[in-house]
């Protein structure tokens, strides 16, 4: 496990590591979606105001920036600790941390506090700090570096998996299946618990899997480290309010269907569309592998991403509880994904510009407009976040060499985002604007993240050409 940076080895076999990290981001994933359960349910069950109810998403996000910045701050002084202990051992660390945060929801919710349940979703918020800055760099490196946006969406295309479903089995689990459940904090000792275990055994996995290791050789230390690229500065910001934006469109989803001039919905069936907003982030990420593939032809791309939005589609029809009737505007979605993929073609900073792009129009329908037209427009920005974090992260640390582990947690550093942003979006909302104008605050978000793709598009020529990286 000491080896030497792998890829530079003859044509190295990186599947079984592969199909070993992507079961990880499907758990990481399901758990993060948790939150937006949590949400609601916390409101009612402690009376809170829509800027309180956000202190989840602060806490859980939140971590993310003080475990990133401590992992900077170490990085910096005392040498990159990833390429000390190696990702494994990182990401082994990551996962058992994630464990104590779940169990840590039992005393929460035997007490019924709501400080225990913010306390217990920061340390689970360290945890997954660890998994980002190791496992989002380490499946970057398990092969070539132009196929690397591919890769990263695939495995983030599993994670949005968990995110599909955690509404539904996780709703189920504390609402009920009709939301009969009366609202008590014990509902979520035993998910928990179970999360806990499940990680646990993920952990055994990975532990008895043997992974290739990837270290540095040169230990350069001084000066600005990975801070000096400039295409990294405006990733950390592109990360911050991608992430924002989407957890806060996320936050809100269930508040905003529940609106009489919006849909008028129950908490217990605005979870299937908050699994459909997830499951269009999940979509999107598969297509986006399929897509960011430089081995197809445009042919079999096509005839791929085809039948892969069929099959997912139908995935997600299984799995919520709506008629294909209810369903159907999604299909267009679906369309208008497939072209702006063909419009990218097959450059991620391209696609990335598209899409939020579309995103930002999407949101401002759900602002001006009421009834399906509102609905539709907030839950057609999944299908077109899913790209944007993998696209983001791979455009940013391209060319770091020595300083991507450093890079990376500066970048996990910025989900921050995720525990401002919607937490802005709570104080609209609470005002007199309400829940429907309080989504202008994502469409800043997306602008930005509009800008970050012209940018690299046009000024980062290197980076969609990552053969020719000089890492200056």
């Amino acid at each position: 496990m000491n080896t030497k940076n792998t890829t530079n080895a003859a044509a190295p076999n990186y599947t079984v590591p592969l199909v070993t990290i992507t079961l990880l981001f499907f758990m990481w994933g399901f758990i993060t979606c948790m939150n937006d359960i949590l949400i609601p349910y916390l409101k009612k069950l402690f009376a809170l105001t829509f800027v309180e109810s956000m202190l989840v998403q602060f806490c859980f996000f939140g971590a993310y920036f003080l475990g990133s910045l401590l992992y900077f701050t170490i990085s910096y002084y005392k040498g990159d600790p990833i390429n000390k202990v190696g990702y494994k051992k990182g990401m082994l660390a990551g996962i058992l941390l994630s464990a104590v945060g779940c169990v840590l929801f039992y005393p929460a919710a035997t007490f019924s506090v709501y400080g225990l349940f913010l306390g217990a979703l920061f340390v689970l918020g360290l945890g997954f700090t660890i998994l980002q800055i190791t496992a989002n760099a380490y499946v970057s490196l398990l092969g070539s570096e132009e196929s690397a946006s591919g890769r990263l969406n695939m495995t983030q295309g599993f994670n949005a998996f968990g995110t599909t479903i955690a509404p539904i089995l996780g709703g189920y689990l504390i609402f009920g299946s009709g939301g009969e459940h009366i609202i008590t904090a014990e509902a979520t000792r035993i998910p928990y618990l179970v999360f806990a275990g499940i990680l646990i055994l993920v952990a055994l996995l990975i532990y008895n899997v043997k992974l290739p290791s990837f270290q540095s050789e040169e230990t350069e230390q001084g000066g600005l480290g990975a801070l000096k690229f400039p295409h990294l500065r405006l990733g950390i910001f592109a990360i911050f309010f991608y992430v924002g934006g989407e957890v806060a469109v996320g936050s809100f989803i269930i508040s905003f269907l529940e609106l009489d001039t919006v849909a008028g919905l129950t908490e217990a069936m605005s979870k299937n569309y908050l699994a459909m907003y997830w499951g269009g982030s999940m979509i999107g990420r598969f297509l986006g592998a399929i897509s960011l593939n430089q081995g197809l032809s445009d042919t079999k791309k096509t005839l791929y991403m085809i039948l892969t939005a069929a099959a997912v589609f139908l995935v997600i029809y299984g799995v919520v509880d709506l008629t294909f009737g209810q369903m159907s505007f999604f299909l267009v979605f679906l369309v208008l994904n497939f072209i702006a993929f063909i419009i990218g073609k097959s450059k991620p900073a391209r696609t990335l510009a598209i899409f939020a792009s579309i995103n930002a129009v999407l949101l401002i329908f759900t602002i001006l407009s009421t009834g399906k037209i509102a609905m539709y427009g907030v839950l057609g920005v999944g299908i077109f976040n899913s790209i944007m974090f993998s696209n983001i992260f791979t455009l940013s640390i391209s060319g770091l060499g020595k300083y991507t582990s450093q890079g990376s947690s500066l970048l996990v550093m910025a989900i921050l985002g995720g525990a401002l942003v919607p937490l802005i979006q709570g104080f609209i909302a609470d005002s007199e604007f309400g829940v429907q104008k309080s989504f202008v605050v994502p469409v800043f978000c997306y602008l930005y993240v509009l800008f970050f793709g012209i940018y690299c598009s046009k000024k980062l020529h290197f980076v969609e050409h990552s053969k020719n990286v000089s890492g200056h």
